[in-house]
């Protein structure tokens, strides 16, 4: 923190035990009349309201990483990025469209519980481990990553507050009351519990852009002119070709395929999906959660604006992080930095209420999906079946995927160099290739495979990848992968299943692409 904290300690505890305390609540009124059935963990009983689901999977997909950070795009790089990020939203728009017309109806249609068993019934069992093998890789990493920023941000305020509470001892705590709320009613739970995160989420947002506004000197210049004398407004960037990583067409494809993989073949993501009464329901669910996220979207890139004019009209620095020995920019920073640091209180106590809500949404719904993954595709429990050594079984399973959550978040914690952590959630996020290419060849190929082989095909095509991804400025004339590096791993993927490819599979389902 580069200001002065403006909120003492015991208050920022107080905020988080009235915020958990809640939550706990809304668990127990939910969970009370359903105990621990596993129908209700899984599928909510697959009676989840649409709008319910919609409203709750913003808060789910903006983490606490995404709360930080996309503000400080706006600001960021050797010219200011503006909000070129809204082209990636786009994107993500196109992506929600394929996710509803092509992969729900076959969900649905197959009725499943876990979206990897469409991968058993393909190509087989080593298909079907492979996938969801590779979600939980991914997504474990990927969920401990994201909590153990916003345990970070936690830690931080503790100690800059004069508490020197260890941080193993703060994400602890952090697992423990996302595991009390979740451990029962799992996702019937979550739906209820997101629609209130995501609240506190935009609430945040909202607030701190009126409070902003408010307090910005609009009587010489409005606040378009101010934002293009800072060169804060451009939307789209199409003058210096695919090799600029702000490209429109190339952050718009990437945001699709990313939309595409990260939701649509995402357990976390799609379990929520699948937990609507009917395809009709889960489909206006999809839609209208898409547009809205393009609005939340612009509201964060929009406040990310007014944080740099805030910055620029008092004179406040961008704040820095020591990176091997070097001050750099941190523009991850620059909303905990002024909320906290140079703005009343009352904004620091928002902004507190909104990074939580953001962390927490994902990370319970993430736990959950681990949980229902490996229950489902590894353990091989049904999920209609509510004997009582399955509910015991997903108990341990949920209370195992904590630990691991807690065990990888303290890892990060002693690996104590950025560099290396960002490298290892970079890596994780190559195992959505293989599942890119998998569906792919599943939904548009009529061809069965060697399934004993599928393995060594989807891990040999993100390592593949990565050694292009790390010689792509000398093989190809300067040239950097950004999102479209997961094309590259899917096609990859993708050709080597066609390598292993056999004759045409009689089971294959040529209705599948209506």
């Amino acid at each position: 923190m580069n200001g002065i904290l403006q909120i003492p300690v015991w208050g920022i505890l107080l905020i988080l035990l009235l915020y958990f305390g809640l939550l706990v609540f809304i668990a127990q009124r939910i969970s009370s009349k359903s105990i621990a059935q596993n129908s209700d963990f899984f599928t909510a009983g697959k009676k989840s309201a649409w709008y319910l689901v919609a409203y709750g999977m913003i808060g789910a997909s903006l983490s606490g990483v995404t709360f930080v950070s996309i503000p400080g795009v706006v600001g960021a790089g050797k010219t200011n990025q503006a909000f070129s990020y809204m082209q990636v939203v786009l994107g993500y728009f196109l992506g929600y469209i394929v996710i509803a017309q092509v992969l729900l109806p076959l969900y649905y249609r197959m009725g499943l519980s876990s979206i990897y068993q469409y991968l058993e019934s393909r190509f087989g069992n080593y298909s079907y481990k492979t996938g969801s093998i590779f979600f939980l890789i991914s997504r474990s990493i990927g969920s401990a990553f994201r909590l153990y920023l916003a345990v970070l941000v936690m830690d931080m305020l503790f100690k800059s507050g004069g508490w020197d509470i260890p941080f193993p001892i703060t994400a602890l705590c952090s697992i423990i009351l996302i595991w009390v709320y979740t451990q029962q009613g799992g996702l019937k739970v979550i739906v209820w519990t997101d629609t209130l995160q995501t609240t506190f989420m935009l609430l945040s947002v909202v607030f701190t852009i009126w409070y902003i506004y408010a307090n910005l000197d609009f009587t010489e210049m409005s606040l378009y002119e101010k934002l293009a004398d800072k060169n804060l407004t451009q939307f789209f960037f199409f003058e210096k070709g695919w090799s600029d990583p702000n490209n429109f067409f190339k952050q718009v494809l990437g945001g699709m395929f990313i939309t595409i993989v990260m939701t649509g073949l995402d357990q976390d993501m799609m379990q929520k999906n699948l937990s609507c009464r009917n395809l009709a329901d889960a489909q206006k669910n999809m839609y209208s959660f898409s547009i809205v996220l393009i609005a939340v979207n612009f509201m964060f890139l929009l406040l990310g604006a007014l944080l740099y004019l805030y910055m620029y009209e008092h004179n406040i620095e961008v704040p820095t992080t020591l990176n091997n020995g070097l001050s750099k920019p941190a523009h991850d920073l620059v909303f905990p930095n002024l909320a906290m640091g140079y703005m009343p209180i009352y904004v620091g106590i928002i902004f507190i209420n909104g990074l939580v809500a953001a962390a927490y949404s994902t990370a319970d719904s993430g736990l959950t999906a681990l949980t229902t993954s490996f229950c489902i595709d590894i353990l091989g429990i049904d999920p209609t079946e509510e004997s009582k050594k399955s509910i015991l079984y997903r108990k341990y399973a949920h209370l195992g995927m904590s630990a691991l959550l807690f065990l990888l978040i303290c890892s990060f914690w002693l690996i104590n160099d950025s560099s290396v952590i960002n490298q290892l959630f970079t890596i994780a996020g190559y195992t959505y290739g293989p599942l890119l290419g998998l569906f792919s060849f599943g939904l548009f190929v009529p061809l069965a495979l060697k399934d004993k082989f599928v393995p060594y095909v989807c891990v040999l095509a993100p390592i593949l990848s990565y050694v292009v991804n790390l010689n792509s400025a000398t093989w190809f004339n300067g040239y950097k992968f950004g999102f479209e590096l997961l094309l590259l791993n899917g096609l990859l993927t993708f050709l080597g299943l066609l390598l292993i490819s056999t004759k045409k599979n009689n089971d294959f389902d040529d209705k599948q692409l209506s």
